[in-house]
């Protein structure tokens, strides 16, 4: 009976969380208009950010490139998952689309959803990131909270190759990070 409990348990709160999760994913992209859509949410996206943290702006001008995830839906019970669409813009043209795929296992419960850029501060890291078939976010990123980005000076960008803002936060996880995400390019 115990064993049935552990069981019935976690069959029912995955289930529970794949069914909270299946307008969220529906609403990420999965089954939408494709590009239209995901190149709306990236303008209101990098509006939010640029005008509640102008040093980002700043920033965006000085990035030889800049990857743009405008939703990110992440739920785990035990097991967990991210996934999101967004773009890869060039001087501010849209070069390329992406999705972003994460998978977890352990100790975690709970969903969220967040916005994320990559601000590829140097040629090599923008070439780096396009040349690879499946580039996997790791140590070499550095994380700036959303309140430096009114303060993120060009020190910063001289010392860090890749950027990455994780904002816009919501939902019932502790903290957001990007390692173990897996950028691949997609056709919409």
């Amino acid at each position: 009976m115990t064993d049935f409990s552990r069981r019935g348990f976690l069959a029912l709160g995955g289930a529970g969380m794949l069914a909270a999760c299946q307008n969220t994913v529906v609403g990420n992209g999965v089954g939408s208009q494709g590009g239209a859509q995901i190149d709306a949410r990236v303008r209101e996206t990098q509006a939010y950010l640029f005008n509640n943290f102008p040093g980002t702006k700043q920033l965006a001008g000085r990035a030889s490139g800049i990857l743009t995830m405008p939703l990110v839906t992440e739920a785990g019970f035990g097991f967990g998952g991210a996934y999101g669409r967004g773009v890869l813009q060039i001087q501010g043209t849209t070069v390329d689309y992406y999705s972003a795929t994460k998978a977890s296992i352990g100790f975690q419960i709970g969903a969220q959803q967040y916005a994320h850029m990559l601000f590829f501060t140097t040629d090599q890291a923008l070439q780096d990131f396009r040349r690879s078939p499946g580039w996997a976010a790791s140590a070499d990123i550095r994380y700036a909270t959303p309140a430096e980005g009114g303060s993120i000076g060009k020190e910063t960008t001289e010392l860090d190759p890749v950027i990455a803002f994780v904002f816009g936060q919501q939902g019932l996880m502790a903290g957001a990070t990007l390692a173990g995400v897996k950028y691949t390019r997609i056709i919409v």
